[in-house]
């Protein structure tokens, strides 16, 4: 990487960091989103391209980064989403047997600006201490800067699902081989990875599907269950989501993750709220209540459902133990789960690989008693 290029970080707040620019570069030198923190120790290339990044700024608290370059079989979709990335250190040199190219000429070829030598520690305290927030790098002028992160209005209330579901559907082939017929997965676009289709891949031949599929146009395919994926952004800005849910509760066994949770729950007839500075990271430990049993979970998202609204035909199945915040439900009169957090990983731990496992044998159970 040739030139140093002076940089600037700008929060909406007025709080300025210097560093240098470096991924693609804006005509006018700005660059603006929510910014949030990750506290993954590796896996940035498909934090990058995980969809449910878009309209934000992505800090990584973790100092060096790009190091093992990047492989086209890391990328969680067909581009990334995020706004740009902020960092410590951007290494210089890549050296991992995987490596396809580095993460420079990635950034550069995506469309992706960042800036690095930013000092994330403190960036990353000032974030946990006053709540995401609105910021901006770039080359621009500092009073630019600053006008552009006051003028960004975040991700409340923005649907950022459209910006990112699939124009049309495609199929995920199954990749299982368990000596039987592959069940048919039916998978809502809100923004979903490449890793979850690959975990849902061994069971099912999944068809995945735009965001605003009716209920009816699903059920017409005849599916064993129903899958709703994560994505970016505010739950209560994606119109149209819970009706269409509701319309298949009862229907066919349903799984969901992340954003796919949250709209899980809006259906069944809970609230969902913003948190301070979100879960961004693969080290948020969450109990499964009914054994008692720790996971050490993959998460992403800056909403959760209030604990309050939740009703009686629902259960908590699993909690944050970070703080308190509901990581799990289940219906008790229809076939219906959701987690909030990844059990597909991409990156991260592995723990909760078992729900899919889980979604398996509902599927069975349904087809049994029918």
């Amino acid at each position: 990487m040739s030139g140093i290029e002076e940089a600037l970080l700008v929060l909406a707040d007025g709080t300025v960091f210097e560093g240098e620019a470096i991924g693609a570069r804006r005509d006018d030198g700005i660059t603006s989103g929510e910014v949030v923190f990750n506290t993954a120790l590796t896996g940035y290339q498909e934090i990058i391209t995980d969809p449910s990044y878009a309209g934000q700024l992505i800090t990584f608290t973790y100092p060096h980064i790009g190091n093992y370059g990047v492989t086209s079989f890391d990328d969680e979709s067909r581009r990334p989403f995020t706004r740009g990335i902020i960092i410590r250190d951007m290494a210089r040199r890549r050296s991992n047997w995987r490596a396809e190219g580095d993460l420079q000429s990635f950034l550069q070829k995506a469309g992706v600006p960042g800036i690095a030598g930013i000092d994330t520690r403190r960036l990353t305290r000032h974030i946990r201490d006053l709540g995401a927030m609105p910021g901006a790098f770039g080359t621009a002028s500092q009073s630019a800067l600053l006008a552009a992160a006051k003028a960004e209005h975040g991700t409340s209330g923005v649907d950022l699902v459209s910006l990112v579901t699939c124009a049309s559907p495609y199929e995920f082939a199954f990749t299982g081989s368990n000596g039987r017929a592959p069940k048919r997965v039916v998978a809502y676009d809100f923004g979903i990875k490449t890793t979850i289709l690959r975990h849902l891949s061994g069971i099912a031949t999944v068809e995945v599907v735009p965001a605003d599929t009716p209920a009816s146009e699903v059920l017409a395919r005849n599916p064993d269950g129903v899958f709703l994926s994560n994505g970016p952004g505010d739950p209560a800005a994606v119109i149209g989501a819970p009706q269409i849910i509701d319309g298949l509760l009862g229907e066919v066994p349903i799984f969901g993750i992340c954003l796919g949770h949250q709209l899980l729950a809006t259906a069944l007839g809970a609230d969902t709220y913003k948190l301070p500075f979100g879960h961004h990271g693969g080290n948020h430990p969450v109990c499964r209540l009914d054994t008692g049993a720790v996971e050490i979970t993959s998460q992403n998202h800056n909403y959760a459902v209030e604990d309050g609204s939740i009703g009686p035909k629902v259960e908590v199945t699993h909690r944050n133990l970070n703080d308190g915040v509901v990581e799990g439900l289940r219906s008790l009169d229809v076939p219906a789960f959701s987690v909030q957090y990844h059990p597909e990983a991409g990156p991260g731990p592995h723990d909760a690989a078992y729900l899919f496992t889980m979604f398996d044998e509902l599927m069975d159970s349904v087809k049994g008693t029918n």
